[in-house]
């Protein structure tokens, strides 16, 4: 499956924005713009539209950033740790190297997003749409997807130690190279994912029996 990256953007053709929050106090859409070593806290933004951007080695944490819109955005080396991005739409976005620990991504909808070299322990992904999702060498530990609408969603390397799946079918998911030690699942939302046999004993518990040592 391929995962549709943001449309592609050179630093020529982007005008650079010192101050995010300052620009969208003036403008409820923003695009083609640039934004490095911005730093930020305890900011609400709600009810934009960032398009056509790259925004580097930013921090934004402890923030409310809810009800937004991210179209063709390229997230690099950024810090949203304990940010909320609840009801957000993001299409065609990456994230490289971020920190997104302890965020808020409940009832979002996530569209050819790729999350690379990501921290996303902590994270709570109840009810979110995810359609052409990329977790690669992320972590996930302890995320809570609750009640999910997942379509073509790729667990590569990912590190979902003591992860909660409630109310989400994860029939034909690949599983098989990632960590999922502690998972918090039942037998039917398991049910046709795929796994390999080492990770079988790990999950041996939702069937109520025990290994006899």
């Amino acid at each position: 499956m391929s995962i549709l990256k943001p449309q592609k953007m050179s630093f020529d053709t982007l005008r650079n924005v010192d101050n995010l929050v300052n620009e969208l106090k003036d403008y409820d859409e923003i695009e083609n713009i640039c934004v490095e070593n911005y730093k930020d806290e305890k900011i609400d933004l709600y009810n934009i539209t960032i398009e056509k951007a790259i925004i580097s080695n930013t921090e934004i944490i402890g923030s409310n950033l809810e009800k937004n819109t991210f179209i063709d955005v390229e997230f690099n080396n950024c810090n949203f740790s304990n940010t909320s991005f609840e009801n957000c739409s993001f299409i065609r976005c990456e994230f490289n190297n971020c920190k997104l620990t302890g965020c808020n991504f409940t009832e979002s909808k996530l569209y050819n997003v790729s999350f690379i070299e990501t921290n996303m322990n902590y994270n709570n992904l109840s009810m979110a749409i995810m359609e052409n999702v990329l977790f690669k060498n992320t972590g996930l530990r302890n995320s809570c997807f609750q009640e999910n609408k997942l379509k073509n969603i790729i667990f590569e390397q990912a590190d979902l130690t003591m992860a909660q799946f409630f109310k989400t079918k994860l029939n034909g998911i690949d599983f098989s190279d990632s960590i999922i030690e502690g998972i918090i699942i039942s037998l039917e939302e398991i049910k046709g994912a795929i796994i390999n046999q080492f990770q079988a004993i790990d999950l041996i518990g939702i069937l109520g029996v025990k290994i006899k040592e």
